[in-house]
């Protein structure tokens, strides 16, 4: 085939885009390269253009479909250097606005900062103990077995002494004005920590009641004490109310000296972190921007977003927290507090201290707040899937009766909500080889944000049918590595699927060159690049897994534009008491529609489960 390249790259980008063009194709321009390439040499250049590419990068590919007729084939880069049919604009105009359109409709992003940033602060005040710093020296017998009284639970202990000052003035204009001030009375609250030892979460003001939600849950949520099975709770308070220590926060392995040790989880003789002036900075600073953002906490809570806020607030706090955690000891840090929050799990010596901790989670869980709108926007978009535009055959017209139906309902809907996200629940309901699996790709891009891009995932039950499609998809669609994943739970089913696709074709090359899911990845010598502007740095410990196949299966779940899986893979967004593995699904789910698949193959408590992911 004929094709063209136009480059509209700047500063470095436009070098490596010439070195990679100029090795493929004629430069005809200073822009414009043309050749006589074959479609295995055209995604060869795709490829390395994308491995290349950064936010300067602005590369089109035209092709010649006959005399008449030039179609564009694929953009890599930044898609506003073009326009939809690939054509560089000769004019622009400006317009001033105040934020990005991305941080207008996050309408909260200001509370969710103040929230995540007050959280992190405090979320570790519990390893200021006695104990706990005993516990983490290397010789300690208690190193390894779990403490009487968990630190998360301490930290609200001494959370609620602070907001409770004694003058019965409980509300959180009066404690965040106090915190903002720098008033914080260390004597006092080392004595009143354990006066509401037994429910500290209970009777808090809404912002703290939040932020000591996020403190106790920030490692595991509660587990449900059996007398309160089966009682909903009316409100956040009331069930902040029923929470007590033997909900998963004590350790009574042994009776004997259980009183003794419960003792020293509540004894601070090294001091507590408000004793740091860095991290005492900091929390003046954010307390005071919390004060400010009380009137849309307010909102949230009369309109039911508190829900949507927390569980945001959560995921940044913990994500943060698992980042820096993981990271080397500052040693430029200059606090003067002689505490320390974890050891070096190599070499068991004392790694960070605790208000370097502090501090560093709360501007790593900044940095994810900042970047909870660019989740839901900026990753991986496959567009211009050509087979996907064209008319399905006589058998299958239902397909473009279905998109003719979403355009149409697009074109109904008011001035005011055209171009932004609307809430569509479907059921397509067909017999088996009706084409629901192709007519699904079809709806999915009809019901993207301009009709012409698929991000979405494809949840099965079955896992030799999530191959079975993902084959389908390489197919009939011609989605290639970079633009779909599959990913399903058994190494079995992976190796007898790959034995079945050996058997069908020519040669072991060929697959090679067609694969791009989990299924075949013990065939895949190369990295796969995504183009997206979100940095890894922040994600890497819930990118990164016990072995590098492990971390490409992340990253493909993550980035991969559509993602057929086993429902398995999901549900983890729900279904997680503890630790962080709800967070990647999450993220997904941030980015991306959701497709629920052959749905009578799933059993009850897995529809319980998938009314949750709804």
């Amino acid at each position: 085939m004929i094709v063209t390249f136009v480059s509209q790259c700047e500063k470095k980008a436009l070098k490596k885009s010439r070195r990679v063009l100029d090795a493929f194709a004629n430069r005809i321009g200073d822009r414009t390269w043309q050749t006589v390439i074959t479609n295995e040499g055209l995604n060869a250049v795709k490829k390395l253009l994308r491995k290349t590419a950064s936010k300067n990068t602005a590369v089109a590919c035209h092709r010649m479909r006959s005399r008449s007729r030039i179609e564009l084939g694929w953009i890599v880069g930044n898609r506003c250097k073009f326009n939809a049919q690939g054509i560089v604009p000769v004019n622009s105009t400006r317009k001033t606005i105040m934020n990005t359109q991305w941080e207008n409709d996050w309408h909260y992003l200001p509370l969710i900062k103040a929230l995540v940033a007050l959280a992190a602060l405090f979320h570790d005040w519990g390893k200021s103990s006695l104990y706990f710093q005993a516990k983490l020296k290397p010789q300690s017998p208690n190193k390894f077995l779990g403490d009487p009284l968990r630190h998360e639970w301490i930290s609200c202990l001494l959370l609620s002494a602070f907001v409770d000052d004694e003058t019965g003035d409980i509300c959180d204009e009066a404690w965040l004005s106090r915190l903002a001030k720098g008033e914080i009375d260390e004597v006092r609250l080392k004595k009143n920590a354990t006066d509401n030892s037994e429910k500290p979460l209970a009777g808090l003001p809404v912002a703290a009641s939040l932020i000591a939600w996020l403190i106790v849950s920030h490692h595991r949520l509660p587990l449900i004490y059996d007398d309160w099975r089966g009682e909903p709770a009316e409100s956040f308070q009331q069930m902040l109310k029923r929470i007590t220590q033997q909900w998963g926060y004590e350790n009574r392995y042994d009776e004997d000296q259980y009183q003794a040790k419960l003792k020293k989880c509540l004894e601070f003789p090294g001091g507590l972190p408000c004793r740091s002036k860095p991290w005492l900075k900091q929390v003046k600073k954010w307390a005071a921007k919390a004060d400010a953002c009380l009137p849309l906490l307010k909102k949230s809570m009369e309109d039911g977003s508190w829900r949507l806020v927390a569980h945001h607030v959560r995921l940044c706090l913990m994500l943060g927290d698992h980042f820096y955690s993981s990271q080397d000891t500052d040693e430029k840090w200059q606090g003067e507090l002689v505490l320390f929050a974890n050891t070096d799990r190599q070499s068991g010596k004392l790694k960070q201290k605790l208000d370097e901790h502090l501090v560093g989670v709360q501007k790593s869980a900044l940095k994810n707040a900042h970047l909870l709108p660019a989740f839901e926007h900026e990753l991986p978009v496959v567009y211009d899937v050509k087979p996907l535009k064209r008319k399905s055959p006589p058998a299958f017209k239902w397909q473009d009766k279905a998109v003719d139906k979403i355009k149409a309902w697009q074109r109904q809907l008011p001035e005011a909500h055209k171009g932004k996200p609307q809430g569509f629940f479907v059921v397509n309901m067909a017999s088996t080889g009706c084409g629901k699996t192709f007519a699904n790709a079809k709806v999915m891009q009809a019901l993207s944000k301009d009709g012409d891009a698929l991000r979405y995932v494809l949840a099965l039950g079955l896992r030799t049918l999530t191959l079975q499609t993902g084959d389908e998809y390489r197919e009939r669609i011609g989605l290639d590595e970079t633009e779909l994943a599959v990913l399903i739970g058994s190494r079995a089913v992976m190796e007898l699927h790959e034995q079945n696709n050996i058997s069908q074709q020519k040669s072991e090359t060929e697959i090679n060159e067609k694969s791009g899911s989990e299924s075949l990845e013990s065939f895949l010598d190369e990295e796969i690049i995504y183009e997206c502007e979100i940095p890894e740095t922040g994600l890497a410990t819930v990118l990164k897994g016990k072995s590098d196949k492990e971390s490409e299966r992340n990253k493909k779940f993550l980035y991969a534009p559509v993602l057929a899986c086993t429902i398995d893979h999901m549900m983890a967004a729900t279904e997680t008491k503890r630790g962080g593995r709800y967070i990647l699904p999450t993220l997904r789910l941030m980015s991306s529609d959701l497709v629920i698949d052959e749905v009578d193959d799933f059993g009850g408590s897995d529809l319980i489960a998938i009314g949750r992911l709804i």
